[in-house]
C-alpha cells in the first residue's frame, strides 16, 4: 500500500550545497521551519549532508567526560554539536544522507509512532527498486539505537529520531549510503570510551563495530549518496511532488534568523561536563 504524504509537501534539497555550514545550521533551520509550519506553512522534506561532523544526543552531552571527548573529536577535524532531537550520538560525513519530514501536528498530540512509521515506509519506497529486505527494530550494539532502526541482514544503516514542537514535528533519519559502517561505529565507540568513563553502562550505548554498515556494503552495490538522493527525488516526482527553492518556501528564515537560532541552541544545549 502506498504511503500517504501530504499533497502540499515541498522538497528542500540541500544535499549538494557548496558553501560549508556549521553542523547546527541544519537543526536550526528545521527548528525555524517547524515554527512556520505550525503557523500554516506547507510541510517540507529536507535533504542535507555534512562533510565531517559528530552530533551528540542530550544524554551524551551529560556524560562525565563529554567535554574531553568533544575536544578529542575536534582535534581530528570534526565539527561537533548537541542536537535538540531524541537519540544518541551519530557520526556524519558526505556518504550519509540526512532526510527530515517536517510536518504539522495538533496541539497536545502525543501519538508519534505514525510519524516514525511514515519515515520508515518512505525509506523502504526509495529503496524498493534495489531491495525489499529492509528490517525495522533495534539493533543491539549500534550507535543511536532505537525501535525504529533500519537494517539489512542484521546490520544497521539508518536511525530515526524526532523533535516535537507544540504545533509541528521533525522526523529525522540518517542513512549511511556509502563508506564503511564499521569506521563510523569505531568513532562512536571511541567517543563513549572517553566521555563515559565512570558512568553506568545504562547511561550510554555499548557500540559494537560490526553492528553498523552502509547500504553499499549491505547490498554489495556501487551506490552513492548522490544516487540515493536522485532516487528519492524520482519517487517524489512520481507522486507529483517537486523540488522547491528556498525563496519559494513560505516562512523560510533569513540567514540572520538561522544564525540567531544556532547561537540559542549552542547556549541551551551546551555540554555540561
Amino acid at each position: 500500500m502506498a504511503i500517504q504524504l501530504p499533497s502540499s509537501l515541498r522538497i528542500l534539497d540541500r544535499s549538494n550545497d557548496q558553501e560549508p555550514k556549521p553542523i547546527l545550521y541544519a537543526f536550526a533551520l528545521e527548528e525555524l521551519l517547524c515554527r512556520a509550519i505550525g503557523q500554516g506553512a506547507p510541510p517540507i522534506l529536507h535533504i542535507w549532508r555534512h562533510p565531517r561532523a559528530f552530533v551528540m544526543g542530550l544524554r551524551d552531552s551529560r556524560l562525565p567526560h563529554a567535554a574531553l571527548a568533544d575536544e578529542w573529536l575536534r582535534s581530528q577535524g570534526f565539527d561537533t554539536a548537541v542536537r535538540n532531537s531524541g537519540g544518541a550520538a551519530v557520526p556524519l560525513d558526505a556518504g550519509v544522507v540526512n532526510i527530515s519530514l517536517l510536518l504539522p501536528k495538533e496541539a497536545g498530540g502525543m501519538e508519534h509512532r505514525k510519524d516514525f512509521d511514515l519515515m520508515v515506509e518512505l525509506i523502504r519506497e526509495i529503496m524498493a527498486s534495489v531491495t525489499d529486505r529492509i528490517d525495522q527494530g533495534e539493533i543491539i550494539g549500534s550507535f543511536c539505537p532505537g525501535e525504529f532502526d533500519l537494517s539489512i541482514g542484521g546490520r544497521k544503516f539508518c536511525g530515526i529520531a524526532q523533535r516535537r514542537q507544540q504545533l509541528a514535528i521533525s522526523v529525522q533519519a540518517f542513512i549511511i549510503v556509502e563508506g564503511r559502517g564499521e569506521q563510523k561505529a569505531a568513532l562512536a565507540r571511541g567517543f563513549y570510551e572517553r566521555a563515559a568513563e565512570a558512568a553506568g553502562k545504562q547511561d550510554y550505548p555499548i557500540v559494537v563495530q560490526e553492528s553498523m554498515s552502509s547500504l553499499t556494503e549491505c547490498l554489495d552495490l556501487p551506490l552513492t549518496a548522490e544516487q540515493f538522493v536522485e532516487q528519492l527525488r524520482q519517487v517524489m516526482t512520481s507522486r507529483g511532488i517537486q523540488l522547491s527553492q528556498a525563496e519559494d518556501i513560505a516562512g523560510y528564515p533569513d540567514e540572520s534568523q538561522i544564525e540567531a537560532m544556532i547561537g540559542l541552541m549552542k547556549d541551551r544545549y551546551a555540554i555540561s561536563s
